[in-house]
């Protein structure tokens, strides 16, 4: 019977997302239908209640909102533009050195500002004009515009991270935090190494080099923007705040600055409020659908039998992990990062613990894994801001989205293989 459930849980999802539902409805939907039509469940509508009212009492949770909040004042607060003056002062004297001014500038707004969606917004609309002036073409810049967004998912602060938390049954959010550093900057390094590669091919314009007094006044401007990152990680490292609480402090910090800035007046923030508001009630939706999904994929025992039927393929490490990296490449593909990390993360957990693998490594693995999805048809939001921001289109943009995407891949296998990328830092600040 528990895999007739699962097989109608999973079949009614496949068909209402190629009916084109949205996403939280048809998690719902297929969670409902299944618990109805399973004898063991109980009332379907009452138990779906319960699971997504108690899922969403969180405390935890509440840093998403104040982190989409802090993210829309920076995407209108002036910040995205000193951040990328103040790349484009370090890098763009190099080959390809607007691709690298726009990758670096992504991972810095994408640090500061958490979201992946502002980033690709932000810095498109600015890197994306500039490029095409100095002879990149247009399907180009926005493929490095997609792909450097999604840093801003693993370099923290980081909303995902904080749902791979909430899904993992508490693991470290300080210690998922730290681990994100060094492998998003490697995602980073990975993508400018290509752009480098790409650049050379095609003769693209190399910048002017820029004088160390000029690198100290772009930093100087930048350097309000910059402290946020201290205040917020130096506090939940400190122990000073949590995670919910930093993100408070990030939304006054960001506040003041961008009135300072005089980007935005208090006449914008009403408007600011309500976008905030429309987006984490999305995103709120999601989890909540989720959690009801992943109650009842605990309820029909899918995790213990996932990983013996994994465990008896192989008992290789090597390749467990590999089949993993597989299957979460292809969920990412069909389904937002959200629900895919509250879904598959009681899965896969299970395993990750009969192999040894560090619950905070497991964490960076697949938010990593998941973010590539975001660049992917047909449900890669990046894909789609970067694309619309740009004024391209889709199938213009990804023959260079693929070297791109083999960067980021690669980047994946190391953080895989190589715990101590994660988990160094971590350890070092006693998170572990």
């Amino acid at each position: 019977m528990e895999w007739v459930d699962i097989l109608l849980l999973g079949g009614s999802l496949v068909v209402l997302l190629a009916l084109g539902v949205p996403v939280a409805f048809a998690i719902g939907i297929s969670t409902v239908l299944t618990m109805l039509l399973s004898i063991k469940t109980g009332p379907a509508l009452t138990t779906m209640a319960q699971r997504i009212a108690t899922g969403l009492d969180s405390f935890t949770l509440l840093a998403i909102p104040f982190f989409i909040l802090a993210g829309q004042l920076m995407n209108r607060g002036g910040i995205a533009r000193r951040l990328i003056d103040f790349a484009k002062a370090l890098v763009g004297g190099l080959p390809g050195g607007l691709a690298h001014v726009n990758i670096l500038a992504a991972m810095l707004f994408a640090a500061i500002s958490g979201s992946s969606v502002a980033t690709a917004s932000a810095v498109g609309s600015i890197m994306g004009p500039r490029m095409e002036e100095d002879g990149y073409e247009r399907s180009f810049g926005a493929a490095v515009n997609i792909t450097a967004a999604t840093t801003g998912l693993i370099i923290p602060p980081s909303n995902i991270l904080i749902v791979f938390s909430l899904a993992s049954g508490g693991v470290s959010i300080t210690a998922l935090f730290l681990a994100g550093y060094l492998p998003g900057i490697l995602v980073g390094l990975s993508l400018m190494l290509v752009a480098a590669v790409l650049a050379t091919q095609r003769k693209y314009p190399v910048g002017r080099r820029t004088s160390g007094r000029e690198v100290v006044k772009r930093f100087l401007a930048a350097l309000p923007s910059l402290l946020m990152l201290v205040v917020v990680m130096g506090g939940i490292v400190s122990g000073v705040f949590t995670a919910t609480e930093a993100a408070a402090v990030a939304v006054l910090y960001a506040l003041v600055l961008a009135l300072i800035y005089k980007e935005i007046t208090l006449d914008d923030l009403p408007q600011i409020l309500l976008s905030t508001s429309a987006t984490t009630a999305v995103v709120l939706l999601l989890v909540g659908t989720s959690i009801g999904m992943s109650w009842i994929l605990a309820y029909e025992n899918i995790p213990q039998n996932v990983s013996l039927a994994l465990v008896g393929l192989t008992e290789s490490k090597i390749l467990i992990l590999l089949i993993i990296n597989a299957i979460l490449l292809a969920v990412g593909v069909f389904m937002d990062i959200t629900p895919a990390v509250l879904i598959f993360t009681p899965v896969f957990s299970p395993i990750m613990a009969q192999l040894g693998v560090d619950p905070t490594h497991f964490g960076i693995i697949m938010v990593l894994n998941l973010c590539i999805g975001l660049c992917t048809p047909p449900v890669g939001t990046v894909l789609f801001v970067g694309v619309g921001v740009a004024q391209t289109s889709i199938t213009r943009v990804v023959r260079p989205l693929l070297p791109l995407y083999i960067a980021m891949i690669a980047a994946l296998m190391i953080v895989t293989y190589v715990p101590g990328l994660s988990l160094w830092l971590p350890r070092l600040f006693g998170a572990q």
